[in-house]
């Protein structure tokens, strides 16, 4: 697995770097915002650890940036306000770690994030113009790929899968996300916004069950 560390403190990096090799990751560097969205397009890293306050772009430019490639992201902050880490979220981020941090937490975001995102056993799945093919996490409609966000095609796969089941905020949060993740139902909401927007010419919706959650519903011809 490559990961691409961004930040523009090269302590943190470099600790970083030591950290990361020891789990056995291949590392790569940027220590700002444009050489970042350089390395992400001619090296195209497992993963993104990204820091938000840098030189010539910070976190969030870059996020909006490379977004649509798929690539996982993580985003490193020394700020804790709730808006920074949903700002992060809104854009495309899969979770987030706070400065200061310990090197097992760093660890155990990235093991946790790549579990999660391991591909599934073969199968493909077919509904009106919609493909989903598991082994490669890929959607396809009438020949054209959708570009989905890992955790948005976790939410499509997992709905899609259980039609007409109401799941409540708290049970997707654990789903998808994970028991380890630090966040709160919100992420779901932004999530299940955005995929709304990718979905909804599809004829088929994600709807909202007032008060509890969501279920995936097929629009009737």
């Amino acid at each position: 697995m490559k990961i691409l560390i961004v930040d523009d403190d090269e302590l943190i990096v470099k600790l970083m770097e030591k950290n990361l090799a020891l789990d056995g990751y291949q590392t790569l560097t940027a220590y700002d915002g444009e050489e970042a969205v350089e390395m992400v397009h001619q090296h195209v890293p497992d993963l993104v650890i990204l820091d938000i306050m840098m030189p010539k772009k910070d976190g969030f430019q870059v996020c909006r940036e490379i977004r649509e490639t798929g690539i996982p992201i993580i985003m490193l902050t020394a700020k804790t306000g709730i808006y920074d880490k949903l700002a992060g979220l809104e854009l495309g981020a899969d979770d987030y770690i706070i400065k200061p941090f310990d090197s097992r937490e760093l660890s155990a975001r990235v093991k946790a994030l790549f579990r999660r995102l391991k591909p599934r056993p073969v199968a493909g799945e077919t509904g009106p113009g919609l493909q989903v093919f598991e082994d490669s996490r890929r959607v396809i409609y009438q020949g054209e790929e959708i570009r989905l966000t890992p955790k948005e095609y976790d939410l499509l796969l997992l709905l899609r899968k259980n039609p007409e089941r109401v799941f409540g905020r708290e049970q997707l949060l654990d789903r998808v996300w994970g028991y380890d993740f630090f966040g709160d139902t919100r992420t779901v909401d932004i999530h299940v916004q955005r995929l709304r927007k990718k979905v909804s010419q599809l004829g088929e919706e994600i709807e909202t069950v007032f008060g509890i959650g969501y279920r995936y519903r097929e629009k009737k011809p």
